[in-house]
């Protein structure tokens, strides 16, 4: 989607006359210089199926063979050497680097171009690859091989020679080009009688022309006088200067923006509008902006080799995590609008419906961010052809893997894997009253690791979710909020329990905090005795935890009370103490 996107806009810009053009007039980077000189004059290679007679060669395991050759261009001579892989290319980059593109072109199959092309001509394609592959091409030169058959020599312990079938195709690179990698590749071809050589392949160099049209220098390049064109750090300091000036109108760009979005819609009655225009201005500027450097750079500006590579790679991870946070807002906003909205009050503990919507909305929010993360990772690593190796070898070498993740992630992978257990079974939802390792609070939230307890005090308690599922935990909203408060006093024993049971009925039943549910209607009860006082029970029932709570303080008070004026106190618990006279006759 995203190269959709930038491509889109880079054809609406070379359709507005900031692509550039095939002619060349100027200097650029080539090689380890940025000012090596640029094709003087503009060639345009016919199309192929045009040649009018059977082109394409045939090959036999070791080589391509081919019956023509283009007679504009001959044979290359027996002086350069192009009998390896790496000894080609060398040739190629060696002599392009020095600006003998005739040479050069030496070390390229034309063959699939016209007949009547001239070697001069040739040497222009020459010049406009090297600068492709100087571009955008970092050359794998440890990958390729230094012998006519392809191979790569492999050491081994009995310093024995490996056998393996000879190679006749090679590539040292690819690039991108409407949707489909180019590839650059290197075959060995034998024409005629003469000795199999090493060429840059007919296809790579039958893409030149459209590649440099992509790749090509900017028009920018074309404008800008050899005053400024000194070089620091192999550079020219008029594209370090370019490209801070453009930093600085990208931000100014983003903070427009920003601003833009937020003036617009603050002005809206509709507060979902104006909420939705606070929240995403500042991603969504920060992605036009981002957006917006990455297409005048590659439209005005080129950067060459390491530092090309480098520079672009950088850019496009940035872009990728601006364009990633955006998404990540617009999901945060339409889960939280939704949960606002849609979802009644969790605090009401009879309100079932809402609470397991709310889970299910946390739940939900968190897989699609992870969801969202871990592509805009997987687009970033697929940037990187060196870590999609890595990848390989990391799936190769599983068992290590399995290991290091299991020694180094085991607690954070096993919430992980119990919030999930959570979300499936349910034991405790969001706005649910529990009591977990002595502490009662309302469950606030629940994340991929932890869940937070709000605390009767407002504290906030985090407790992972790992303790969650493998702990006992009380959860008093599980079935049905309604929970039963007990009051617990102690009295003498003569005291009538009767006119206790009467005055705690009396009592509950005059209450407001009481839920009047009859099934459980107040009950007292001993429970207990010894040689001091009996134990009393007294049992109401409320709607909530809470409210039972506050039920069962008010009523212990009050029972208290009225024991202790019955009788100016006389149903007190008392100590009995026996005295005798041990005071002997006389």
């Amino acid at each position: 989607m995203l190269k959709i996107i930038i491509q889109i806009m880079l054809f609406i810009f070379s359709c507005s006359g900031f692509a550039q053009s095939n002619s060349v007039q100027q200097k650029d980077t080539v090689g380890q210089s940025e000012d090596q000189k640029l094709p003087s004059k503009e060639f345009v290679v016919q199309d192929s199926s045009a040649l009018g007679e059977n082109y394409l060669e045939s090959y036999d395991e070791a080589y391509y063979l081919s019956d023509r050759w283009n007679k504009g261009i001959g044979f290359p001579p027996e002086k350069f050497n192009l009998q390896t892989p790496q000894a080609a290319l060398e040739h190629f980059v060696v002599n392009a680097r020095n600006e003998n593109f005739e040479a050069a072109a030496y070390a390229m199959n034309f063959n699939l171009l016209p007949e009547n092309l001239t070697i001069s001509e040739a040497a222009i394609i020459a010049e406009k690859l090297n600068f492709i592959i100087n571009q955008r091409v970092p050359i794998p030169w440890g990958e390729l091989s230094d012998r006519p058959d392809g191979q790569i020599d492999i050491s081994t312990s009995t310093n024995k020679a490996v056998a393996g079938k000879p190679r006749r195709s090679i590539d040292f690179g690819k690039v991108d080009m409407d949707n489909r990698d180019v590839v650059f590749r290197l075959q060995r071809i034998k024409f005629k009688e003469r000795s199999p050589i090493w060429l840059i392949s007919g296809q790579t160099v039958e893409n030149t022309e459209q590649l440099y049209d992509i790749y090509g220098p900017r028009k920018l390049e074309k404008l800008i006088p050899k005053w400024i064109s000194f070089q620091i750090f192999d550079v020219p300091v008029w594209k370090l200067i370019g490209t801070f000036i453009l930093i600085l109108l990208a931000f100014l760009i983003a903070k427009l923006t920003s601003y833009l979005i937020i003036k617009i819609f603050s002005g809206t009655d509709r507060y979902w509008i104006k909420n939705i225009a606070n929240r995403l201005a500042s991603p969504t500027g920060g992605a036009v902006g981002m957006l917006a450097f990455y297409i005048l750079l590659n439209n005005l500006i080129s950067f060459s080799g390491p530092l090309a590579q480098g520079f672009y790679s950088i850019l496009l991870i940035l872009l990728i995590v601006v364009f990633t946070w955006l998404i990540m807002r617009l999901i945060d906003y339409v889960m939280d609008f939704f949960a606002v909205h849609k979802i009644g009050d969790i605090n009401d503990e009879e309100n079932e419906e809402s609470k397991r919507m709310l889970t299910y909305v946390s739940v939900g929010r968190r897989i699609f961010i992870f969801i969202v993360f871990i592509a805009g990772g997987s687009i970033i690593l697929s940037q990187f052809p060196g870590l999609q190796k890595l990848g390989i070898s990391l799936m190769a070498s599983a068992g290590i893997a399995t290991v290091i993740i299991g020694i180094a992630a085991q607690g954070t992978l096993g919430n992980i894997i119990a919030g999930v257990q959570i979300a499936l079974t349910k034991p405790v939802r969001i706005g649910d009253s529990v009591i977990i390792k002595d502490h009662f609070g309302y469950v606030e939230d629940l994340t991929f690791t932890y869940m937070i307890l709000k605390t009767w005090d407002l504290r906030r308690v985090v407790i992972p979710l790992k303790t969650v599922i493998s702990e006992s935990f009380e959860n008093l909203s599980m079935t049905n909020s309604q929970t039963i408060g007990v009051v617990e006093v102690y009295a003498d024993h003569r005291i009538d329990v009767e006119k206790v049971r009467t005055k705690f009925e009396e009592l509950v039943k005059n209450s407001d905090k009481w839920d009047g549910d009859e099934e459980k209607a107040p009950v007292v009860q001993v429970t207990e005795m010894d040689s001091k006082s009996i134990k009393i029970r007294c049992l109401c029932s409320a709607k909530d935890f809470l409210t039972t709570w506050d039920l069962h303080c008010e009523l212990r008070e009050k029972i208290v009370s009225y024991i202790a004026e019955l009788e100016d106190g006389f149903y007190l618990t008392k100590e009995r103490v026996e005295l005798e006279d041990k005071k002997k006759p006389e």
